[in-house]
């Protein structure tokens, strides 16, 4: 007979992330600053990214008043010089949540060469190159590492007045891959997440149009938009060893969006 002391069982699997440096862009708000206030509940030292002071200053001190570690970083990672300065002035970052993003919604023939550019600039060049960054540095000092790039559903489906911005977020996906193939053997990880549509400051203004709210809960299959907490369990899980041997995978938080 068995004994119950002999059965192979497992303890909880950890999603502390105590002693990790972890970089976030686009910190002031909404998915960033979530992600910078439970990386550190975790045990992180965060530090969080974005163009102004203001938000992330405030944040970074309300974390430190927490008990816990954060500094703020004034930079604009559209400007790639600056941005390989600030990391090379550091200490080397064990998680970067590639989180900085914008979209520019338009119907095909209303979409300009400018718009083009600014989404292709942050959403695609600015994050390929900060990841890069890391990726490398991280295999330098032959560092273990985990890169988390902020996708979205429209990553993987196409829709109506996002067509730069969905190209923006396939492209994502497409180097998310090919940077796991590349930092895999060296123990550094590279995943996505593609969130759906979030309930979050920067998009009030969307869920004021009750035929887009609707067109939304229709396409979502869980019935309902999606909350920052949502996200946050997601990108602690990405952060930590418990997704060990998860890599160059997207990770959908898109209520089923993408299920048909």
């Amino acid at each position: 007979m068995t004994r119950a002391s002999d059965l192979p069982l497992l303890p909880l699997p950890s999603f502390r992330v105590d002693g990790k440096r972890a970089l976030i862009t686009g910190a002031g708000r909404g998915i960033g600053l979530a992600a910078a206030s439970v990386l550190a509940e975790a045990g992180a030292h965060v530090t969080l990214v974005a163009r102004t002071a203001g938000e992330i200053e405030a944040a970074a001190a309300a974390i430190c008043e927490r008990g816990q570690s954060a500094e703020a970083l004034v930079l604009d990672v559209t400007d790639l010089d600056a941005t390989k300065r600030a990391l090379a002035a550091r200490e080397v970052f064990d998680v970067l949540i590639n989180n900085a993003g914008r979209n520019r919604p338009a119907l095909l023939e209303d979409v300009t060469v400018e718009d083009f550019d600014q989404i292709f600039s942050l959403n695609v060049r600015a994050a390929f190159f900060l990841a890069r960054e890391v990726g490398l540095r991280l295999v330098a000092e032959k560092r273990r590492g985990s890169i988390i790039n902020l996708s979205s559903q429209m990553g993987h489906v196409g829709a109506a007045r996002r067509s730069v911005y969905c190209a923006s977020k396939h492209a994502v996906e497409g180097f998310t891959k090919a940077m796991a193939v590349e930092l895999g053997p060296h123990g550094v990880r590279v995943n996505s997440i593609g969130p759906t549509f979030l309930e979050t400051p920067m998009t009030e203004s969307f869920w004021s149009d009750g035929a887009f709210r609707d067109e939304v809960l229709k396409k979502i299959k869980l019935r309902r938009i999606g909350t920052l907490d949502d996200v946050t369990g997601a990108i602690l899980f990405l952060a930590s060893d418990a997704s060990a041997l998860m890599t160059g995978s997207a990770l959908m938080l898109d209520g089923g969006w993408t299920a048909d």
